[in-house]
């Protein structure tokens, strides 16, 4: 049976209070979860609700860190979670992996794992919990998606499935509901996100192929001054927000990941060809501007373009 949507404020507590009693929440309503922030100007809200199997939260809090430790959250049963980013942004760790989730994206998460999140100020996220056999039913491949990557809110499921999730909130007391409709309501719940998670795959099929078609060409072009982002989305014809999202997959943004190429190629050319003078190294390297590229090789590398030659 659905359960009444309860609306939990901080800022009728003292200041130095609500940390700590955000955290009792936090670890009452997600066993294992606990939060991080600046106690002298911690103030956040939570709408928690429940919908047969689901347990779902609509928090909003300032910059903080929210962490899951796995051997606390299993003693609640064997559970995932789905982090949904309705606004702001945060970075997900889980197994090692970090994913930077934007507005429209998500990322599930397993109970069998640690995870860390960091919240960006203005945070405002829907997060749902749920068993993990109902999923399984749909999904007998879960285990393969699980906490890899980031379900990009550009697919036209996942858009759907975050609609829905607000629809549900936004329903209100659902506590006298019909159990027949409750039913009928979280088997929606779970296709759709079977189906945002079926798209997350054929997308990562997708990006898989275009990060490739992207880093063939950034090695293709380095030599290029001219080369950025904008650059790479008109030779491969696609919008920058999708180069922005094929190297987001793979950890990194497009002007980092062309820096980080062309600082390796200085530093190869400058022990293979000591003739050349540092500025020519830089210049054929892809850098316009020899000042900016010496302090990008020592912030790299920790020594001077000229200590760099000199050592090896």
């Amino acid at each position: 049976m659905a359960a009444q949507i309860e609306h939990i404020l901080t800022n009728q507590l003292p200041q130095l209070e609500r940390l700590d009693f955000w955290n009792r929440i936090a670890s009452e309503t997600f066993c294992g979860l606990t939060v991080d922030s600046e106690r002298e100007t911690f103030d956040a809200e939570m709408w928690r609700w429940s919908m047969g199997d689901l347990t779902m939260i609509r928090p909003k809090s300032p910059n903080a860190v929210v962490q899951r430790n796995a051997r606390i959250a299993r003693s609640g049963g064997d559970r995932v979670m789905l982090h949904f980013q309705h606004a702001g942004s945060c970075l997900h760790t889980q197994a090692n992996k970090i994913r930077h989730l934007r507005a429209g994206d998500s990322i599930l998460t397993d109970s069998y794992e640690d995870y860390r999140v960091e919240l960006s100020h203005d945070n405002d996220m829907l997060v749902v919990e749920m068993p993990r056999g109902a999923l399984v039913e749909r999904m007998p491949n879960l285990n393969d998606v699980l906490s890899s990557h980031r379900i990009s809110g550009e697919t036209p499921s996942s858009r759907v499935l975050h609609d829905f999730i607000l629809s549900l909130w936004r329903q209100g007391d659902q506590s006298n509901a019909d159990p027949a409709w409750v039913k009928g309501i979280t088997d929606v719940f779970y296709n759709l996100l079977a189906m945002a998670l079926t798209d997350r795959n054929l997308r990562v099929e997708s990006d898989a192929r275009l990060i490739n078609r992207l880093t063939a060409l950034v090695k293709a072009r380095l030599c290029d001054p001219e080369l950025r982002t904008s650059r790479l989305a008109e030779e491969l014809g696609v919008s920058i927000r999708t180069v922005q999202n094929a190297f987001a997959a793979i950890g990194e943004t497009p002007s980092a990941y062309i820096l980080n190429k062309r600082l390796h190629l200085a530093a190869d050319r400058l022990v293979a060809a000591p003739e050349l003078s540092v500025t020519s190294v830089a210049y054929e390297s892809g850098f316009n501007d020899c000042s900016y590229f010496t302090r990008c090789f020592k912030q790299k590398f920790g020594v001077s373009p000229t200590a760099y030659r000199a050592a090896h």
